[in-house]
């Protein structure tokens, strides 16, 4: 195990799956060095939207090199895999996603945490393009905690004082932090599955702070759940 102050990676799926969070760990990783052309992949997909999603089938369907075959079979295992698990993956080939005109940007290029209402993580894979990045709880601060963006949001609710917490919970302010000056955050890195905590009832742990990268080496190959 390779550890960081927040996260661990692991060497197999199983490990994965069973390593608890604790403390102030909130992200587990399962790193590998993928073989395969996912690049192909990516190219070979038609892109139907920002966001186009991809069906077993019509990944099954295109024509590939051996080494988009190679790719493309690690992709449907994985699928198979967060499956069996129980989960629900998505592959998606992502140009941008939608930005917020807003004085506070709820997107996901913004930092964040995922909210639950029952006990479950967030699973994600980049296989090309540029990875997400992670970074500690302690090297953020709550937006809504900060003064200036407070008192905006304040100014923006219209309605009772002990109604405020239900509107920010509602248009998922309170979800988003601020980096702290200085931190580096890390990255997630291309063809690691990596787990990490929600804000859910049950969590042992705090969420894990996170935000998808700007796609600035083109689309995107991101399997998600």
């Amino acid at each position: 195990m390779v550890s960081g102050s927040h996260f661990l990676e692991v060497n197999s799926f199983q490990k994965l799956i069973d390593t608890p969070f604790s403390g102030n760990v909130n992200a587990i990783g399962w790193r590998r060095e993928l073989r395969g052309d996912f690049e192909e992949i990516a190219q070979k997909i038609n892109q139907t939207d920002n966001i186009t999603v991809v069906s077993a089938r019509e990944l099954g369907s295109l024509s590939l090199s051996p080494e988009g075959k190679m790719a493309r079979e690690i992709i449907l295992k994985d699928l198979q895999l967060l499956t069996d698990y129980g989960a629900d993956p998505v592959l998606n080939l992502i140009n941008h996603y939608e930005e917020d005109d807003f004085f506070f940007p709820t997107d996901v290029y913004s930092w964040h945490v995922d909210r639950s209402p029952i006990a479950t993580d967030t699973f994600l894979c980049t296989y090309f393009g540029d990875s997400s990045e992670i970074i500690s709880n302690e090297s953020t601060i709550q937006k809504i905690l900060i003064p200036e963006i407070r008192n905006q949001l304040e100014r923006l609710y219209d309605g009772p004082e002990e109604g405020f917490n239900d509107f920010v919970a509602e248009n998922f302010f309170d979800l988003h932090y601020e980096k702290t000056p200085g931190v580096k955050p890390f990255q997630l890195g291309i063809g690691h599955l990596w787990r990490l905590a929600t804000d859910n009832p049950e969590s042992p742990v705090l969420p894990c702070v996170h935000r998808a990268p700007r796609e600035l080496t083109g689309p995107r190959l991101l399997l998600i759940c």
